[in-house]
């Protein structure tokens, strides 16, 4: 007797996992489709030119660096999207060593623009950073 009520127990939890799942996926899906990267949290948005800066570290091409950043948000420039991304890794403590490529990668586009309207990289960089 004392199995049947396990067995019953598992099943009701198993039932309302499945019937969770399934409103959840196929019944009512939340609304979110095809969003564009610049929805994304500042956070999420470091961490992204963090990964262009680690990528054009490795292979210094500058002009597919240039691309990757522009996917990120095509209202803003290059320049502005590193300098944004490196005032908010300063904020959140960042590494040193991640500090260290998102600046290498602001003076980069910041020496191959001419004109933008960025922060200059000596700015966006917190004190004690190459």
């Amino acid at each position: 007797m004392r199995f049947g009520r396990f067995f019953l127990f598992l099943l009701s939890i198993l039932a309302g996992l499945g019937a969770g799942v399934a409103y959840g996926w196929v019944i009512n899906p939340p609304p979110y489709r095809d969003l564009a990267p610049s929805t994304l949290r500042a956070d999420y948005k470091a961490d992204y030119v963090l990964m262009v800066a680690e990528i054009y570290r490795q292979d210094g091409q500058l002009p597919q660096a240039l691309r990757r950043l522009s996917q990120l948000d095509a209202s803003l420039t290059p320049a502005r999207i590193v300098a944004e991304a490196l005032l908010t890794a300063s904020d959140l403590d960042y590494a040193p060593s991640d500090l260290a490529a998102l600046s290498a990668l602001a003076q980069a586009v910041q020496s191959s623009s001419s004109g933008g309207t960025a922060v200059p990289a000596t700015q966006a960089a917190p004190k004690g950073t190459p």
